[in-house]
């Protein structure tokens, strides 16, 4: 069936996956759950990665970096072609939210597994997204017209109030982003945002929104098929960013209850609606102290911490993508969609997080994945496996899952304590710390808080005095060791105890 956005939907029984990684095995699994025969590409960096062990195919498409490989629209519809496959996924990154591509393998004849060429476009142009859910009756943080000069931007700053954000219109993952505290540093900012969003995207039109203090990240899961019917999954909790990339996400929210839930449920939908959005979506909200919410973007695709809300909601997303695009009506009515227990995800990327995070690269040495209940783990490199600059530095992604929230971080501490990796430094102490948290444990955070209130010195020094307790134990242990060693004292008395040894001594004194 192809609708007047040209989105197509028909059933396909072989799809390709042009990702890799992680959601590339994720998918990959759906698939083979489905009966769905599966196509993978790699690059050289790839050629033994487990998404290409998986598949049932695979095809080289060149040399590790992505602008040669993994962003290569031509090579990857030839692959397609060649292997027969009749439907793409595009995993999350790479070509996942580029309308363009979605365009190109419809035109091909091929089922793109996600929304319209259209619906993307809308919703990856910051203002025309912010244009058209306005239109729906979705609340948006206040703010400007796209491609004013400089001095009506520092005007428009001024009669809104700062702080305020200067964001690309093209912006995404806080590229081209910058916030202002004063008007003296807007000029400044202004500059940077066009440069960085040029450098990125190509496009250096740039937009001020007041910045919504002490805010956190309130994003809902959306499900829509091509037959008008769409639901909502609840809602998750991504506050704990660093940078504007998550690093801890959680479902249900600490701060959500039901009203709020129902509420932000209903405007989602809307906002999904108004593009008459088809496939998985997710609308971010920033959420505000006084428990007003507005609208900040809308992913089109399967996002990395879809896993928390699978496990509170019991629906397989990346399974229900396929069917979605498939042509087939949803399986599930909003009454069906029930909230139990608490899932927690932390991303396990290669970093130093003692060392301002810096990428780590290397082999992977030892490589011990946690286990047990109420712990699941999506990954896409394994012991021996080299972690290259090319790529994101996510190793993995933890989730566990728990009746209470205490039952899910008492599970997420095992398990960090169970997860055993060497080759490369992770971040892994990073969620540790996290977990022991008096802040996170009672839900008092904000998108703000690990940049601003959490530090890794905290526990280093925590370590050092710990490492110096130990090696004094060690030292001490030692010395009642060597005191202790047979002695042959006149006569071949031997004597066992240091303090015999020092109480003799002392009488020889006398």
């Amino acid at each position: 069936m192809k609708r007047d956005d040209g989105l197509l939907t028909k059933k396909f029984d072989k799809l390709l996956i042009v990702n890799r990684g992680e959601i590339a095995v994720r998918v990959l699994r759906a698939c083979h759950e489905l009966g769905i025969k599966t196509v993978a590409v790699y690059s050289d960096a790839d050629r033994n990665a487990p998404h290409v062990r998986f598949a049932d195919e695979a095809y080289h498409i060149g040399p590790p970096p992505a602008r040669e490989s993994y962003l290569r629209v031509d090579k990857l519809l030839d692959v397609a072609k060649r292997s027969g496959a009749q439907a793409v996924h595009p995993g999350y990154g790479f070509l996942a939210e580029r309308a363009e591509f979605a365009q190109a393998c419809v035109d091909a004849g091929l089922v793109f597994v996600g929304p319209s060429a259209r619906a993307i476009k809308i919703m990856g142009d910051k203002q025309e997204a912010r244009e058209t859910v306005k239109a729906a009756g979705v609340p948006i943080v206040p703010g400007t017209e796209p491609g004013l000069n400089d001095e009506d931007m520092q005007a428009a700053a001024d009669k809104m109030g700062y702080p305020v954000l200067v964001k690309a219109v093209a912006g995404g993952g806080g590229k081209g982003m910058r916030p202002v505290h004063q008007a003296a540093d807007l000029p400044d900012a202004i500059a940077a945002a066009r440069r960085e969003a040029l450098a990125a995207f190509g496009d250096d039109v740039v937009y001020l929104e007041k910045m919504i203090t002490d805010a956190r990240h309130i994003e809902i899961q959306l499900l829509a098929d091509a037959h008008g019917n769409t639901i909502f999954l609840g809602e998750r909790e991504c506050s704990l960013q660093r940078r504007h990339q998550k690093l801890i996400e959680e479902a249900p929210s600490f701060v959500v209850d039901e009203d709020l839930r129902q509420r932000m449920g209903a405007v989602a939908v809307a906002a999904a609606k108004a593009v008459n959005y088809v496939n998985a979506g997710t609308i971010e909200f920033l959420l505000d102290k006084d428990k007003n919410f507005y609208f900040l973007e809308m992913n089109t695709r399967l996002q990395v911490e879809h896993p928390v809300t699978e496990l509170v909601t019991g629906i397989d997303i990346a399974q229900e993508q396929l069917r979605i695009a498939r042509g087939r009506r949803l399986r599930f009515e909003q009454k069906d969609v029930q909230i139990r227990g608490w899932a927690i995800e932390c991303r396990i990327n290669a970093e130093d997080p003692y060392n301002n995070y810096l990428p780590s690269t290397g082999v992977i040495s030892t490589m011990r994945l946690p286990t047990g209940p109420g712990v699941r783990v999506d990954t896409g490199v394994f012991r021996g496996y080299e972690i290259t600059p090319y790529y994101d530095s996510m190793i993995s992604k933890l989730i566990c899952y728990g009746e209470t929230r205490g039952e899910a971080v008492l599970r997420m501490r095992r398990a960090l304590e169970e997860y055993n990796i060497t080759g490369v430094k992770t971040n892994i102490p990073f969620h540790q710390h996290m977990m022991e948290s008096h802040r996170f444990l009672t839900g008092n955070f904000n998108t703000k808080f690990v940049e601003d209130k959490f530090s890794m010195s905290d526990r280093a020094a925590d370590q050092e005095m710990e490492a110096a307790v130990l090696a004094t134990l060690v030292a001490h242990h030692q010395s009642m060791q060597a005191s202790q060693k047979i002695v042959s004292v006149g006569g071949g008395e031997q004597i066992r105890s240091a303090w015999k040894w020092h109480n003799r001594w002392e009488r020889l004194r006398r």
